[in-house]
């Protein structure tokens, strides 16, 4: 388990910049979900995961969207997220407003 915090507008209205986040580093993607990835640049975001497709490199992926598509970075700009690039999946929002993300 960790935490992890949002930056950004680009998960609204799901979740806001601030909000501190509970992650399952063990944890599995599903659809729907919403998961920490990591970009080839190395940037780190909090997406959904949408549906698994093949990367570039024709390995197994993930098709990771904004909540908020007018803000933010995602699959539509970068591509599929390799597996091993999916970090964490969110189990819930710890602060300011409890809730399940499941």
């Amino acid at each position: 388990m960790g935490i992890a915090h949002v930056r950004g507008a680009s998960m609204l209205p799901t979740l806001a910049p601030g909000d501190v986040l509970l992650v399952d580093h063990r944890g599995r993607p599903r659809p729907g979900r919403v998961v920490v990835a990591r970009f080839a640049d190395g940037t780190l975001a909090v997406k959904r995961a949408t549906e698994r497709r093949q990367t570039r490199t024709a390995g197994p992926g993930w098709w990771l969207l904004s909540d908020n598509p007018a803000e933010g970075v995602d699959s539509r700009h970068r591509g599929p997220v390799p597996d091993q690039d999916v970090v964490a999946v969110v189990l819930g929002r710890l602060w300011p407003r409890p809730t399940s993300l499941r």
